[in-house]
Formats: C-alpha cells, sequence, structure tokens
C-alpha cells in the first residue's frame, strides 16, 4: 500500500471513488476546493466508461457486441488503450481479459460487497482468452471484444485515471497536484520542497500507524507516479479458500507468489501499476526483470524480507515491526 503524506503548507481532501480511497492534495489550499470538484466529475466519467460493476457503464455494454467492431467513448479507447499496452509490456502478466475469472472468483461487484456474500465458489483452471483477442483502433475508437470475453480494467484503469487527473488538474490549477487512488499516487506539477513524501507499506492500515506486521518505507516522488501491488489487501474467504484479486492470467485463479507486496515507481503511475503487478505475478526473478527495464521498486517476500532494485532510494526510512 503506498499512502501520500501531507507536507506542511499544502491542503489536502479524503474521500471515496471508484470503489476505492482517494486522496487529493494541493500546494495552493485556496484551490482545493475548485480542484476537488474537477476531480470528483473527472472520477465520475471514468466510472460510467470503465467500471465493471455498473450496468450503464460502457465497458459493461461491449458484453453484449459478441464480437462485432464497436465505437466508445475516447476516454473508454483511452483507458483500453493503456490496459493493451501493459499487457504487451509485461508479456501478457497484467492482462484485461480476465473478467470472466474474476467473477469466477466472486469479485463480481464492488469489494464492499464480495465480503459479504457467501456464495460457494467453485475454482476451476482456466486460462483467460488473452488480450490478444482484443483489438482497438485508435484512429477511429473502434474496439472489437470476441463473444464470451469479459473485460476487467482493474488493474490499470486506477492509475491511468491518477495520472490523467493529475496532468489535468495541475494544468488547469497550475500547482502542484498529487492524485491517489487506493494508493496508486500520480503527481504532477512543482512538487513540495524535499518532494511529495509517501510511506510504502506491506498491509494497509492509518497514514500515523505503523504496520501490524511487516516494514514501510517513506519515500520522496517529484514526478510520475508510484504503485504498490499486493495480496494482503482485498482478500476474502468464500468456502474454504482464502482468495485475493490479483488473477494470474496463466490460470485464471488468484495469483500465489513469492512477493507480499511489490511497489515501483515509473514515468507515469499507469507503469508503476503494470510494473508492480506484473511483478507480482511473475513471482521468482521480477526483481530481475525489473532491474532490466530500469524500474526502481521494493518487493517484499511472504516472510517479511525486502529486496530493492538499482534506483529505490537507500536513505529512506525503513522500520521493521
Amino acid at each position: 500500500m503506498s499512502t501520500p503524506l501531507r507536507p506542511r503548507t499544502t491542503a489536502a481532501a479524503d474521500w471515496r471513488a471508484l470503489g476505492t480511497t482517494v486522496r487529493l492534495v494541493v500546494t495552493d489550499p485556496a484551490l482545493l476546493e475548485s480542484c476537488n470538484l474537477l476531480l470528483a466529475r473527472h472520477l465520475a466519467e471514468v466510472d460510467a466508461a470503465c467500471s465493471r460493476f455498473r450496468p450503464d457503464s460502457e465497458l459493461t455494454a461491449l458484453d453484449a457486441t459478441a464480437g462485432r467492431p464497436v465505437r466508445v467513448s475516447p476516454l473508454l479507447a483511452e483507458a483500453l488503450d493503456v490496459a493493451l499496452r501493459a499487457a504487451a509490456a509485461t508479456d501478457g502478466a497484467v492482462d484485461p481479459t480476465v473478467g470472466s475469472a474474476m467473477d469466477a472468483i466472486g469479485y463480481d461487484r464492488d469489494f464492499a460487497l464480495v465480503r459479504e456474500d457467501d456464495r460457494p465458489v467453485r475454482l476451476t483452471l482456466r486460462r483467460t482468452p488473452g488480450w490478444r483477442a482484443v483489438t482497438l483502433d485508435p484512429a477511429t475508437g473502434t474496439v472489437t471484444v470476441p463473444r464470451g470475453v469479459r473485460l476487467d480494467l482493474g488493474a490499470t484503469a486506477k492509475a491511468w485515471a491518477a495520472d490523467r487527473a493529475a496532468r489535468m488538474l495541475a494544468d488547469t490549477a497550475g500547482c502542484g497536484i498529487l492524485v491517489s487512488l487506493g494508493g496508486d499516487t500520480a503527481v504532477a506539477g512543482e512538487a513540495p520542497a524535499g518532494g511529495w513524501q509517501i510511506r510504502v507499506q506491506d498491509v494497509t492500515g492509518a497514514v500515523d500507524e505503523t504496520p501490524a506486521q511487516g516494514s514501510y518505507a517513506t519515500v520522496g516522488l517529484r514526478a510520475g507516479g508510484l504503485a504498490t501491488s499486493g495480496t494482503t489487501a482485498r482478500r476474502w474467504r468464500r468456502g474454504g479458500h482464502h482468495l485475493h484479486h490479483i488473477v494470474d492470467p496463466r490460470t485464471g485463479l488468484p495469483v500465489r507468489s513469492r512477493w507480499r507486496t511489490v511497489s515501483v515507481a515509473a514515468d507515469t503511475c499507469a507503469d508503476a501499476n503494470a510494473a508492480s503487478t506484473a511483478a507480482l505475478v511473475k513471482g521468482e526473478g521480477a526483481e530481475k526483470w525489473l532491474t532490466r527495464l530500469r524500474l526502481p521498486a521494493r518487493l517484499v517476500t511472504q516472510d517479511g524480507l525486502v529486496v530493492t532494485t538499482p534506483g529505490w532510494p537507500t536513505d529512506t526510512r525503513e522500520a521493521a515491526a
């Protein structure tokens, strides 16, 4: 989990959207209210385009297209383009065609409702259709989704939305902006002195508390994005099975990884999120893959061992509970 800490001489707003926590921080407190209104409008548009849980969303409407090419909004086309590029960059470890697999493990509604659901699930190995089955023509905004394929943009859409919102608000307001959606953090504009301070931790918890388990680090981010993916959050139990939301496209089941969390910094939050999620799926050797990509990262094993790649800050505070 990545939690932005609020620097002095800034203003922050915290609320919920897209089924997750939202944090907006601005370096000009006088602009907080107007920026927050713009952010709320932006996230509402993203939800209407990309939600897998809304029957009236554009993404859900693709379920009924049965392989016919259809024109989608520029917003959904952009989100799909980001998802498909993430799939290509991660060799399919992050794949938007896992929608049916997510439904099969019970993640077919907002997460707050998933934990309350007691329907049994039957865990079955099922390779996902694969991202290459989806065709997007960015020039025309036309997408083709084969019959029976359900898309899930959960692995990329929030990070992309954070990137898009941070850039838009910085351009509009002319100040430093931080947008965090469920811990996926994007920054734009002029950063505070010392950079945006972000706590990277291995379990969820209050910002001002040391996690009960594992370890945390505080890093300064001046540009781009930072994302943490893990198997310790968004967990639920169903019929004797312990499940979580990171699905391995090769099996259609929750990934069983060497890592419990992976944090990555990159030029964009979308790139950071794709890399951190892919590292969980890749498991053993993911640190070498991230090193080859020259991505600063912090990986934590299931038993709490911290592994970092070149470029990850070494002079930050590290604490073990």
